[in-house]
């Protein structure tokens, strides 16, 4: 990461338009490229860890009691980090005291809000095929589906146990590819650093410095708030839970992108001794229902832009934005620039000027890193708790046996 900023700057200072142009776009060919690879397997490794794990329940009441309090975490962190934004951009006002020329009320951000009514999200969550949802990499849809296909697994008892030893031994297979993939990421990350660095330099974090830190003290203050709440469940504990999930968090700041850090949370988790089916089933719908990171921006984003346009919003309206972001928030996983995206549709609302967002574009893309690495903690923080409930987190050194012992066979 390192190294790529540095390219990205002797690049940016050297080079001409035209040859930062084609620098950039050469540097973010090899990014899109890993990140294809991440989708690639995104699909197939949660439909098999998601089926494995509810066949081991063995009963339909052991996945509706995960399920309850794996969406009360969800729901609970969720307020908490919208609440967090929302008293953050009252208190340190950044728009107020903006000095930068105001985009024409009139003008476009060109992003497609249509679809964030609450009907498309409800009727979005059941697939129409699973085979489209798997090409569209539809996490929440593979999720619907793997649930009814595990569940009805489980419901056959040994009549089905052929299947489900193959869909384990799949699972088996997703993470031994995960391991080629993820020894890519560092020549991703490099590339990722060095493309955006390469394109805009480093003079727009000090156009938008105070911006950009009070967002990163959000950030840090959601993180403080997080592994107190983890603190609370798992004790002491949670420092290691820490320690382990720091590759994740790096990858997940470096490419900006929360699905590439999945597949090595994933392990991180089981190696921190959360059970597979505890990790194959809260992960995955994290990753729809659990964006701290992203929600926490919402409402900072929506009342900057309210505020840079010096349009006044009483606490009513501000805690009904803050309702509005909550159930529009949960249908963004996996959509591109998702977050500017829900933002423009909850801007339309309250009659604020969508051409606010042309204020924040430029600097999305290193926002979005701190909300990756956000979302990692908190969905990492979410899977630990609720095993811990469940009585599925187990000794680590017990866990580190089982999961050499999985390698062994894996490599064998």
């Amino acid at each position: 990461m390192v190294l790529g900023i540095a390219a990205g700057l002797i690049a940016h200072a050297t080079l001409g338009p035209d040859r930062i142009k084609s620098l950039a776009d050469g540097l973010g060919l090899v990014t899109t490229i890993f990140l294809r690879l991440i989708k690639m397997i995104i699909a197939p490794l949660v439909f098999s860890t998601l089926v494995v794990g509810i066949a081991h329940m063995g009963d339909t009441s052991a996945i509706g009691r995960i399920g309850l309090k794996t969406m009360g975490w969800f729901i609970t962190a969720s307020l908490f980090s919208l609440l967090l934004g929302m008293l953050l951009v009252n208190v340190l006002q950044p728009g107020a005291s903006l000095n930068l020329p105001l985009p024409d009320a009139g003008s476009s951000s060109n992003l497609k809000t249509t679809s964030l009514s609450l009907k498309e999200f409800v009727t979005h969550l059941v697939p129409r095929s699973v085979f489209e949802a798997m090409a569209n990499n539809e996490i929440l849809q593979i999720v619907i589906f793997s649930v009814f296909f595990g569940a009805a697994a489980a419901s056959f008892g040994e009549k089905a146990q052929t299947v489900i030893d193959w869909v384990e031994q799949v699972s088996h297979v997703m993470l031994k590819v995960t391991g080629f993939v993820m020894a890519l990421a560092p020549i991703a990350v490099f590339a990722a650093m060095a493309s955006i660095v390469t394109t805009q330099g480093l003079g727009i974090l000090w156009i938008y410095g105070k911006f950009m830190g009070e967002f990163y003290l959000g950030i840090l203050i959601l993180w403080g708030l997080l592994a107190f709440a983890g603190f609370i469940f798992l004790g002491p504990r949670v420092l290691r839970l820490i320690n382990l999930i720091k590759e994740p968090i790096l990858l997940a700041f470096s490419t900006a992108s929360s699905e590439a850090a999945y597949p090595k949370t994933l392990e991180q988790l089981e190696r921190f001794g959360a059970s597979k089916k505890i990790t194959s089933f809260v992960l995955p719908l994290g990753y729809s229902f659990n964006l701290d990171g992203s929600m926490m921006y919402c409402t900072f984003a929506a009342l900057f832009i309210a505020q840079a346009y010096h349009i006044e919003l009483n606490l009513g309206q501000q805690l009904t934005m803050l309702l509005i972001l909550m159930v529009t928030s949960k249908g963004m996983a996996g959509m591109p620039r998702a977050s500017l995206v829900v933002i423009a549709a909850t801007l339309a609302t309250f009659n604020i000027p969508e051409a606010g967002l042309l204020l924040i574009m430029g600097i999305d893309q290193f926002l979005d890193m701190g909300r990756s690495a956000t979302n990692v903690v908190g969905n990492s923080m979410a899977t630990a708790v609720v095993a811990k409930w469940e009585g599925e987190l187990r000794p680590e050194a017990e866990a580190q046996h089982e999961i050499d012992a999985d390698e062994a066979m894996v490599g064998a």
